[in-house]
């Protein structure tokens, strides 16, 4: 049906039309070919590209015998016009009148700006038809470029950017406190997946809060973010009360944490440690009632003040996944230096 339909149009607009179709996807197949080492690829652009080759050709020769015709028919002319010369002497006169000489060359006909006008617009609708195909082709070339993939990747979660919802007094009351928005944006970066030691994955879930800190009548603000792996989960809080780390180190010993280690993180006194989460499972059935809380997976929760002379307050980075594996104490020591400059150091009271 397509070569029925190429015949159907003129010369000079189906070769100039093969030609653009040949050259876009010789030259498209051949870079393709290269660029992934396809042989069988580029013999298909080799094949198109010798197709353009042929064409060009044509295309040349057609040119050549417009520009310059065959004598024939101007031979075919000059004798014609010989042959009806004596026909149309006149009658022999007392005085005969010389008779003009017949010409040598062609004369020109009455058809010869019909011809020029039949060239220019032959030209007109080549140039026309490699036009509308390039622009055709052009848009093809750059369309994926411009327009949104419809692939399936999954897309990393991103901080929510909604409507700022009124912070808790506790924050008014609290010297430069970071929000939790702000939180999640200093945690949901790029390379956190990497610092897990697990570059392939992505973020599904990112979220924020503005909370205060329990058992402290609302006084005490603690904003958190979280940011979830297939693998691993990352927890980031700043608890703005008046506990310092030297204090909360020796109250860790009392309780049943585990693995303790104090250290300094750019600076700040900070303490590593381990926890077990709590695990709450809630019934929607009928009843709604849930059951008991239970022990989770293990935790490794990284505590940093939140100044260098640790006059109370501190942020805590904690990781932990549902298999119970936990990564390196470097993956929390590399999340704290790429979080903590984020979140401005307490003010002198």
């Amino acid at each position: 049906m397509l070569g029925f339909l190429l015949r159907l149009l003129p010369f000079w607009v189906r070769e100039p039309l093969l030609i653009a179709v040949g050259s876009v996807l010789g030259v498209r197949i051949m870079y393709l070919a290269v660029r992934d080492h396809n042989r069988v690829a580029a013999g298909l652009g080799v094949v198109f590209l010798v197709f353009t080759a042929i064409r060009v050709y044509a295309v040349i020769r057609a040119l050549r015998a417009r520009r310059n015709p065959s004598p024939t028919a101007s031979a075919d002319g000059a004798a014609v016009d010989a042959a009806a010369q004596p026909q149309a002497q006149p009658q022999p006169q007392a005085q005969p009148q010389p008779q003009p000489q017949a010409e040598t060359g062609p004369r020109p006909g009455p058809d010869t700006p019909k011809k020029k006008e039949e060239e220019h617009n032959a030209w007109g609708q080549a140039f026309a038809a490699v036009a509308v195909f390039g622009a055709l082709a052009a848009a093809l070339w750059l369309a994926p470029r411009f327009t949104p993939s419809d692939d399936n990747t999954t897309r990393p979660a991103s901080c929510s950017g909604g409507t700022h919802e009124e912070l808790p007094k506790a924050y008014k009351d609290t010297p430069r406190p970071v929000t939790g928005e702000e939180l999640c944006k200093a945690l949901n970066r790029p390379e956190l997946a990497k610092l897990l030691g697990t570059p392939e994955e992505t973020a599904t879930t990112a979220s924020s809060s503005n909370n205060t800190a329990p058992l402290t009548d609302g006084k005490v603000a603690e904003p958190e973010a979280e940011v979830a792996f297939d693998t691993y989960t990352v927890n980031v809080s700043a608890t703005y009360n008046k506990l310092s780390i030297d204090q909360y180190v020796k109250l860790m010993k009392f309780g049943d944490e585990k693995d303790i280690k104090t250290l300094t993180v750019l600076g700040r006194p900070a303490v590593l440690a381990s926890d077990h989460t709590m695990r709450l499972e809630i019934n929607l059935g009928s009843g709604g009632s849930g059951g008991p809380v239970e022990e989770g997976p293990l935790a490794r929760t990284l505590s940093v003040a939140l100044d260098r002379n640790d006059r109370g307050g501190y942020c805590e980075i904690t990781v932990w996944s549902t298999s119970g594996a936990l990564p390196n104490d470097s993956a929390l020591l590399d999340i704290a230096e790429k979080v903590l400059p984020r979140i401005p150091e307490r003010p002198v009271r």
